[in-house]
Order: C-alpha cells, then sequence, then structure tokens
C-alpha cells in the first residue's frame, strides 16, 4: 500500500526527469557560443559525461557489472557508434539551421522506430501510430519552408534525418540489451561514441589550426559535465520511478524548449506555417506514445 510519503517523493524524481530533460533541449542553444568545431564538442561530451557517470557510480560503490557489458557487447558496441553518428549529424544540423528545425528533426526518431520496427524486430505493425506518422512528416515539411521557397536550410535538414536515423538504430538496439542496467549502458554508449567520433574528428580537421577560447572550453565541460553525466543521472533517475507515459510525454518537453530557446533567446524566426509544423511533429509524437501497442494489449 502506498504512503503519503510516496507523493513527493515522486514529485522529487518527476523533477529530476524534467530537469535532465529540460538540460537536453538547451544544448543546442549553448552550441551557438562554442566556436570549437561541432565534431570535437561531441566526441569531448561523450568523453566527458563517460567519465562523470563512471565517478559518479564509484562514488556510490557500484562499480561497472563486467559480466553484464560482455554479454551484451555486440548491442552495445554498435549502438554506442550510432550515438557518434548521432551527435556528429545532430551537431552539425545546429551548426547550419535553427535549432528547433535541428531538434524538431531528431525528434522524428520515435516515429521512425513505427515504421521500421515491423521489418528490423518483426513485430506487428501498429496501424493506429500511422496517422501520428503521416502528421510528423507533414509536420517535418512545413518547419522546413519548402512550401515557401525558404526555411530551413536543406543541408540542415538533411543532417537532422540523419541524427533521427542513428537514434532510431540506439533504439532498436537496445530493445536487444538483456540483463544490464541503464548507468552501465549509458557508460559504454557514452564511451564508444567518443572513439567513434575521434577519428572524424582527426580527419575533419587534418591540418587546421583549432583556436580554444576560454569560454568554449567552459561550455563544453559545461555540456559534458551538467548536461550529458549528470542529466543521464537525473534522466535515468527519475525515468526509474515515474510511469511509462508519463516518462514518454514529458520527454517531449526537450524540443519545446528547444523552439523556445530558438525563438526568444536567439531570435530565429519561424513562418507561420513552421510553428504549425513544429505544433504537428511534438503533438504527433506524444499522440503515438499515448497509443497503447500490441505487446501491451496481450499483457493486459
Amino acid at each position: 500500500m502506498k504512503t503519503t510519503l510516496d507523493r513527493p517523493a515522486a514529485g522529487v524524481e518527476r523533477m529530476k526527469y524534467i530537469l535532465a530533460v529540460v538540460l537536453y533541449g538547451t544544448i543546442g542553444y549553448f552550441l551557438r557560443f562554442v566556436s570549437l568545431p561541432s565534431e570535437l564538442v561531441a566526441m569531448c561530451r561523450g568523453l566527458i559525461g563517460g567519465a562523470f557517470i563512471l565517478l559518479f557510480q564509484l562514488a556510490r560503490g557500484k562499480k561497472p557489472d563486467l559480466r553484464a557489458i560482455r554479454a551484451n557487447a555486440r548491442w552495445l558496441v554498435i549502438s554506442g557508434i550510432c550515438l557518434g553518428l548521432n551527435w556528429i549529424f545532430l551537431f552539425a544540423a545546429y551548426m547550419r539551421t535553427t535549432v528547433a528545425i535541428a531538434s524538431l528533426c531528431n525528434y522524428m526518431a520515435p516515429l521512425i522506430v513505427v515504421l521500421v520496427a515491423p521489418l528490423v524486430l518483426r513485430e506487428r505493425p501498429e496501424v493506429r501510430k500511422l496517422p501520428c506518422v503521416a502528421a510528423a512528416l507533414v509536420g517535418i515539411v512545413l518547419v522546413s519552408g519548402v512550401l515557401e521557397g525558404g526555411g530551413g536550410n536543406p543541408g540542415g535538414v538533411a543532417l537532422g534525418l540523419a541524427a533521427a536515423a542513428s537514434f532510431v538504430c540506439i533504439v532498436l538496439c537496445n530493445r536487444k540489451l538483456r540483463g544490464i542496467n541503464a548507468m552501465d549502458r549509458s557508460l559504454v554508449q557514452l564511451l564508444l561514441s567518443a572513439v567513434t567520433i575521434l577519428p572524424y574528428v582527426l580527419v575533419n580537421n587534418r591540418g587546421n589550426v583549432i583556436t580554444v577560447d576560454t569560454r568554449s572550453v567552459l561550455i563544453v565541460l559545461m555540456l559534458g559535465v551538467v548536461h550529458t553525466g549528470a542529466a543521464y543521472c537525473l534522466y535515468f533517475s527519475g525515468m526509474s520511478s515515474l510511469p511509462v507515459q508519463t516518462v514518454a510525454i514529458l520527454g517531449y518537453l526537450e524540443p519545446v524548449v528547444s523552439v523556445i530557446c530558438s525563438a526568444l533567446l536567439l531570435n530565429e524566426t519561424m513562418s507561420p506555417l513552421g510553428w504549425l509544423g513544429a505544433g504537428l511533429v511534438i503533438a504527433a509524437a506524444a499522440v503515438s506514445e499515448l497509443i497503447p501497442g500490441r505487446a501491451a494489449e496481450e499483457k493486459q
């Protein structure tokens, strides 16, 4: 039986989760003030974030479960590589188009999963979610501005959608993981993402002189420690005690925060059709999460 202490505890866990999601949503804003190559920032984020989680777990007296990590090595490696690719594409998209457009393109991932899961995981198609996919696709077209002869940079939109495709691979790989806790999974994936990005950093910046300034270094440290390491800890701590649907819906605060930061703090404008498209993408993704899947129905 639940006690009166459960409600305050649930409120704290909810606030942890919301704080993590809001932090994720502000990443694009802070990247605009970094003068370093986007791929270098992404690599540092994975390295610093992974180190933070490792130290956090050791401080709590918990060591990585090496047996579970070895048992899931194949899917962890693939998902870690995909996480690195997701950051490369997303950070590059932030630099080529508005924060709002890049974030919304990236948030097509949950809806793309609906389309590819039947093919990759042999799951039965979620027909009732297809209207949400269609609405989100219309939303992305409106956000991109192609119907108005302008709007988002086509290259930025393509990079944002590539980031979404990479994230889909992460979701599919995570469904294959067995017997490994969220913190160990994140630790390995973050560190592998940094390893994945390193060759791209070396090749893409070969012969270039990278100028390092204090502001950029401080922001990169903040993105690694606060927006990655600490945010992941808050995210999984809060998520563990919240209902699945609450987690799904609150997760869409991230693109909302990105859109608000884009409009209010960076003065990045969208047309009325663009705002309509943004609403369609976020609403379609949220409604899709509210529609119960076949697996959930079969358990009832």
